[in-house]
């Protein structure tokens, strides 16, 4: 006889937290009113010592705590979420978000028409125009990531021209290059083989990265525009601020370096290293700290250069998984300075 898991897979919800007890409430107050059933969110402490957490999370149906002895970031977070789960699917979930209540339900039906699903992400809207009635989408992650050939994210709906309103022009499910951290939803013995996320990022382009290895191996990333997940953003790092800054010149370079073919390495490398001494001179002319954010540049590629031998080992172990060649990987990847709709 049927049983109602066959019909709905389990999924656990996978969220690091670190010192926004407000954001946190607020989320998992709006996941009670997901009406996916089936469903464990695991709320993983970031090295806090704050009193009354494990009665807050113990408030909502199916929730836990786990509790680490240090800040491991939204990757070392998720790490361990992903470590405390036995369910089908895991969705690893920023803190600041809200959610339309079939979100999980419609990202689960996409998961399930496919086997070769590693991730997939819902349409992310910034949450409080919304609230205002202005449907904006949100820039981590906005209907879905994409990347390229120089190894700059952007997005469907975001690029360096800013974001767009959302009149429905992704609402056509796609596959995309990299699911947002924001919220993705993984198919757990995809993300288990493939060692989850790399917890030296700490934060900052992870899921792009573990996005990447799962292109490489052969899985597919694509977008839901059906499930609606709201973001209010720069809970974590301020945009523009040098620590923003440094990880995203950091792990940029690192995750090129762990994917990209050594062929395009050889052109690619020199001319980032231009561009960012490029970027690192544009910061020297903003006011306030345009030193500290210029010296954020410099700083990452010092972490990279120091790191070398490591990133080398983690190549070795990404690249002998690849079933997938450079080409196929980024055949629809314009430039995304030229982007324009």
């Amino acid at each position: 006889m049927d049983t109602a898991e066959e019909h709905f897979p389990s999924v656990d919800i996978i969220i690091p937290y670190y010192r926004r007890r407000d954001l946190l409430e607020r989320c998992l107050d709006s996941l009670e009113q997901c009406s996916y059933p089936f469903t464990g969110i695991i709320v993983v402490d970031n090295g806090g010592t704050e009193a009354g957490l494990v009665f807050l999370v113990k408030r909502y149906r199916n929730a836990r705590m786990v509790r680490l002895p240090e800040n491991k970031g939204y990757a070392g977070g998720c790490n361990e979420g992903l470590k405390n789960s036995t369910a089908d699917y895991v969705v690893f979930m920023n803190d600041d978000t809200e959610h339309d209540p079939l979100w999980l339900d419609h990202l689960v039906k996409a998961a399930l028409e496919d086997d070769r699903i590693g991730a997939l992400q819902p349409k992310i809207l910034s949450l409080k125009p919304y609230k205002k009635g202005k449907k904006v989408f949100d820039y981590a992650g906005a209907a879905g990531g994409m990347i390229d050939r120089l190894g700059y994210p952007w997005c469907l709906g975001r690029t360096f021209a800013g974001v767009e309103l959302d009149r429905g022009q992704y609402d056509n499910g796609q596959d995309i290059f990299w699911a947002s951290g924001v919220a993705m939803l993984v198919k757990r013995a995809v993300a288990e083989k493939l060692g989850g996320f790399d917890e030296d990022f700490f934060m900052q382009m992870e899921e792009i990265d573990l996005s990447w290895r799962m292109r490489l191996a052969g899985y597919r990333v694509r977008s839901v525009p059906s499930s609606i997940v709201l973001h209010e953003g720069g809970a974590s790092l301020p945009g523009g601020s040098s620590g923003k800054i440094y990880f995203n010149h950091r792990n940029n370079v690192t995750m090129l370096l762990k994917n990209r073919s050594a062929a395009a390495l050889l052109w690619l490398l020199p001319l980032r290293l231009l561009l960012d001494v490029a970027a690192a001179i544009f910061y020297l002319t903003q006011f306030p700290g345009g030193l500290k954010k210029s010296g954020a540049v410099f700083r990452a590629w010092i972490f990279n250069i120091r790191g070398f031998s490591g990133t080398m080992t983690k190549r070795r172990m990404v690249q002998s998984s690849r079933v997938l060649n450079e080409r196929s990987i980024f055949r629809y990847a314009p430039l995304s300075l030229l982007y324009r709709r």
